[in-house]
């Protein structure tokens, strides 16, 4: 047993230590309303029936911390924790021996097996005779008197020391310059569920998403950050099981410090049976992290901190709300915990302790398994400020934890910069290191290309980096997350066959999901065979990636999008956990990239984006633009153009009539003098546009409408001079080098 393990006498959890001599683990938790609190040990595992072979009371300490050190026993002993204290369902208290409850800390579950894991969403605090259909008024509730020791996880006692050397000895993280990242947003399941390159076993795994075939696929696409969905152990709720569906997003945490099993190849996708298990799932999970870094690849976990799995007061008592409801939860009135995420129950994020454990997790994902960074769910809840009436702060106690992190530092930490509680939107309110999801980015290059109100300016600003929203505070372009779609909406292909969402299969008589989508059918509602429907569709589709790719900023792509991947017009597939959800790979015979409508084409047309934005700096420069020269430049950094090839006018910038707009750039690498101008044009207008061209020579680059990017070692093209025609909609780059010499020869390169 380490005597030198990160975890310290100030750790909550359990913590293998000596104490007199003697060998054992301690074991604290915070529970400050609660009268007595107890951790149970346990022999067995839970297929076979778990047995309480011992009880030992904690005691009572400073700060509402418990704690007690149990000799003899150590890593690998199971254990769970009750808790006793007023029932007071109005004011909130809601403590209940009776059950036990998963340690918050705990860095390992085990069991139950089974329905009755799937089941955890039915085991409330208080007595129900039918829990998926709750009707008795929360202030009306009694505790239960059955002991359910049989049908929620247990604990295992980890040793941190142990955990943290076997992530020492993965690949280092990559450490991509930020102007480089490109982020693919991917669930574990879906990505590999069909694989037909990754053995059956492994499907849906992380053992399968760590699989050579699906790395040099992400490696070949110019990926290069992953950020998976949800994979903190969750489960699902109980209106969902109501309906037969589960959750598959995974936004419904149970334990914030262990890998969800469903996704572990070793445990077949069960709950471990036993501590043995469970570190076979952390070690799979560790062995993607591994193989994804050895690529070049870094990984980035959307962690959910802003409610827990026990919902509203209707829902479960399974950890937090059993160690104190008013402690864990932000409360509002007559005992209810407020709802800031539309889940019922925000966590307290102006608490210290909860502030300790929302930073602990985050320590331990970089720590024990070489985590590159996090996606913040609902992340203004994470900011909501006690001391502000529970509004957004983004200096909050949490927030700023994070920023002065040394853990933390260089971690990639992103907001998703809404949630649904008063006040919600704040996109580019967060502080300096932060990323955002840029929704002003998504709309409005949604409404450019699919025939939405836009202007000109709008467009702009867009794919400028939103200055107007995160040009403070010395923040740069590279804080706006530039995306079009994402898990929480359309894929790219229903947002260009779906004018309608078509959310039924949901069980909510598709009242469910967002109504605007600014997304358009391009003449037929769903699948069609029409070639001239089929065209459109892959005219904005290779637009919208082609603008993603091309803008200043940080570009994200949905995992599919790049292979036409749909859900059928379903916007809101969080609990369907099927084909309709995973991802549908071409299989050996399939049409290649000669066809033009294929998804290996499309795939292809993505992969060349990709490798343009790496090679040209004006794709992605780190600063804002001046419209001035940068020192020692003869034009400016950037210089906008109508179709005459002149400054647009101010009634130009304004109207929504226009949808054509070109620009050019001249920055270089870093610091270092522009060795290029580039060109681009976003036209989505309609009938023969010709473009003026400025002065000189330009190689085309990219015509999106084409499908057509130049790619290293392509046969010289012929350079364009005064006009370049626009008909169908579609994204333009041209290049001009900056010395006259190289006009004649081959166009610019890598």
């Amino acid at each position: 047993m380490s005597t030198t393990s990160p975890q310290t006498c100030a750790s909550l959890g359990a913590v293998p230590c000596e104490s007199g001599g003697v060998s054992g683990v301690r074991f604290a938790v915070w529970a400050p309303h609660a009268n007595a609190v107890w951790v149970c040990l346990f022999d067995g595992t839970p297929s076979a029936g778990p047995t309480e072979t011992a009880r030992h009371p904690l005691r009572s300490g400073d700060n509402g911390v418990w704690s007690t050190f149990v000799p003899g026993v150590g890593v690998g002993q199971l254990y769970g924790l009750r808790a006793d204290g007023p029932w007071e369902p109005e004011a909130g208290h809601r403590f209940n021996p009776q059950r036990l409850l998963i340690d918050p800390w705990a860095l390992a579950l085990v069991g139950p097996q089974g329905d009755a894991f799937e089941r955890l969403a039915l085991q409330t605090g208080h007595a129900c005779d039918n829990p998926q259909a709750p009707c008795q008024p929360w202030s009306q509730h009694s505790p239960s008197r059955e002991d359910n020791a049989h049908a929620v996880p247990l604990c295992a006692v980890v040793d941190a020391a142990t955990e943290h050397a076997a992530a020492r000895a993965l690949a280092p993280r990559p450490g991509v310059p930020r102007e480089r990242v490109f982020i693919y947003e991917a669930h574990v399941k879906a990505l590999t569920r069909q694989h037909p390159g990754v053995p059956e076993a492994q499907r849906g795994t992380y053992a399968g998403l760590a699989h050579p075939t699906v790395v040099e696929y992400l490696r070949r696409l110019g990926v290069t950050t992953v950020c998976l969905l949800p994979v903190h152990q969750h489960i699902t709720e109980r209106h969902l099981l109501a309906r037969g569906l589960s959750n598959h997003w995974g936004y419904n945490t149970l334990n914030a410090f262990t890998p969800e099993p469903g996704y572990a190849a070793c445990t077949g996708g069960q709950a471990p049976a036993s501590a043995a298990e469970a570190a076979g799932v952390r070690a799979e999970f560790r062995s993607l992290v591994d193989a994804l870094h050895r690529a070049g690849i870094e990984v980035v976990l959307d962690v959910v901190f802003n409610h827990t799995c026990e919902s509203d007061p209707d829902g479960p008592t399974l950890s937090w709300r059993g160690l104190g409801q008013t402690d864990w939860y932000a409360m509002g009135d007559q005992g209810v915990p407020h709802n800031f995420s539309g889940c019922g129950n925000s966590l307290a994020v102006s608490q210290p302790r909860v502030v300790q454990w929302v930073m602990d997790s985050l320590r331990w994902w970089v720590q024990a398994f070489g985590v590159d960074g996090f996606r913040f769910d609902l992340a203004v809840s994470l900011g909501r400020d006690a001391a502000l009436h529970h509004g957004f702060n983004p200096h909050s106690a949490l927030l700023t934890a994070m920023a002065q992190d040394p853990v933390l530092a260089g971690c990639h930490l992103i907001a998703e910069p809404w949630d649904v509680g008063p006040h919600g939107h704040h996109t580019g309110g967060f502080a300096p290191g932060w990323a955002e999801w840029n929704d002003t980015f998504r709309d409005t290059v949604r409404a450019h290309w699919l025939g939405h109100p836009a202007t000109r300016g709008e467009l702009a600003s867009a794919v400028c980096g939103s200055s107007a929203r995160f040009a403070h505070h010395g923040r740069g372009p590279l804080a706006s997350v530039n995306m079009v779609t994402a898990h929480d909406g359309f894929t790219l292909a229903d947002l260009t066959s779906h004018r309608h969402k078509h959310n039924h299969a949901n069980g909510e008589d598709n009242r469910d999901g967002h109504g605007h989508n600014l997304s358009d059918n391009a003449g037929a509602e769903g699948p069609s065979d029409d070639p001239g429907v089929l065209h459109r569709r892959g005219l904005l589709r290779r637009a919208l990636l082609a603008t993603v790719l091309c803008a200043q900023g940080t570009p994200q792509l949905l995992a599919g999008d790049e292979q036409a991947h749909s859900q059928q017009g379903n916007n809101n597939a969080y609990c369907q956990d099927n084909p309709l959800t995973w991802l549908a790979w071409p299989t050996p015979g399939d049409t290649g990239p000669t066809d033009p409508h294929s998804p290996a084409a499309l795939t292809a047309f993505v992969a060349s984006l990709a490798a343009l934005r790496q090679r040209h700096p004006g794709l992605r420069h780190p600063r804002w633009f001046t419209g001035q020269p940068l020192p020692g430049e003869a034009h400016p950094d950037i210089a906008w153009l109508d179709v005459d090839g002149q400054p647009p006018s101010a009634a130009a910038w304004d109207s929504t009539a226009h949808r054509t707009l070109a620009a050019t750039v001249t920055v270089g690498e870093g610091s270092a003098p522009a060795t290029e101008r580039l060109l681009l044009v976003w036209h989505a207008g309609h009938g023969p546009t010709p473009l003026t061209l400025p002065p000189g020579p330009w190689w085309p680059l990219l015509d999106s409408a084409r499908a057509w990017v130049a790619n290293p070692g392509d046969s010289p093209v012929t350079p364009l001079q005064d006009q370049l025609p626009l008909n169908e909609p579609g994204v333009h780059v041209l290049a001009q080098p900056l010395h006259d010499a190289a006009f004649s020869h081959t166009p610019p390169g890598p």
